[in-house]
């Protein structure tokens, strides 16, 4: 089996590094990741621009690229050049990412927008995140990804499976629940710093009591949520009550 790895942390970030060790022993790894820090780059891809590629050693993988393009651009890539070489990927993962992704943190994540590109190539993809920036806790998360390899040729074309993990031990989550994406307003804004320049600084809401449904209630509550996550956002409900008749030119 060959897998593919991506994140947006960076290729020297600790959670690729754990998920190499961890799947390393179910196929062949192959490694394709920013040079540096690109989270919040969404799906963006680099136009206009050039992007560079280079090898580099990595424990656990057959190669590894590192490259100056986005998180998206890392799978392009990686998905090209190891075809190049003759090695089809079976599935892609992205991370697992040193934060959570959940909700509309989606729509911003790096780490979801990497593997929301395999699935748009076609491939079975799989996001995996830990909560905190400075996680010690990969183990749950580790055999939460494993388990997705037993089930690749389940997910859909369209689809990929997000997957987010509370910091903490193992024996201490309450379980894992399948989830839907919340939704949650974030109460930030851009704030002058002393150097003249803004940072985007702010707090999100507390689920702590909210329904576990929903994958920002589930991790706030101290479980593993699991949430299968589609491209086309078409809003179906609204879409059946929209009339071509009321847009006119």
């Amino acid at each position: 089996m060959n897998i593919l790895l991506v994140n947006d942390d960076g290729i020297q970030a600790r959670g690729i590094r754990e998920l190499a060790e961890e799947l390393s022993s179910a196929g062949d790894i192959y490694i394709c990741a920013p040079d540096r820090q690109r989270s919040g780059k969404s799906h963006s891809i680099t136009i206009g621009e050039h992007v560079y590629v280079q090898d580099v050693s990595f424990p656990g993988a057959r190669e590894a690229l590192q490259t100056t393009g986005t998180p998206a651009d890392c799978t392009k890539i990686g998905l090209q050049f190891f075809k190049d070489q003759g090695v089809n990927m079976d599935i892609v993962y992205s991370g697992i990412n040193l934060g959570s992704n959940l909700g509309v943190d989606t729509l911003y994540s790096g780490t979801v927008g990497s593997a929301m590109e395999a699935a748009v190539s076609g491939y079975p993809a799989a996001a995996v995140s830990v909560g905190g920036h400075t996680p010690e806790h990969f183990e749950a998360a580790r055999a939460l990804a494993r388990c997705v390899l037993s089930m690749k040729d389940e997910i859909p074309a369209d689809s990929l499976i997000n997957i987010n993990v509370p910091d903490l031990p193992k024996e201490e989550l309450k379980g894992v629940l399948i989830t839907r994406l919340g939704h949650r307003n974030f109460k930030d804004g851009f704030r002058l710093q002393e150097d003249g320049g803004y940072r985007l600084m702010g707090n999100p809401q507390d689920f702590s009591q909210a329904d576990t449904a929903y994958d920002l209630a589930a991790f706030a509550q101290g479980y593993a949520s699991v949430t299968p996550v589609s491209f086309d956002r078409t809003n179906m409900k609204w879409l059946a009550s929209l009339h071509a008749d009321r847009f006119q030119y």
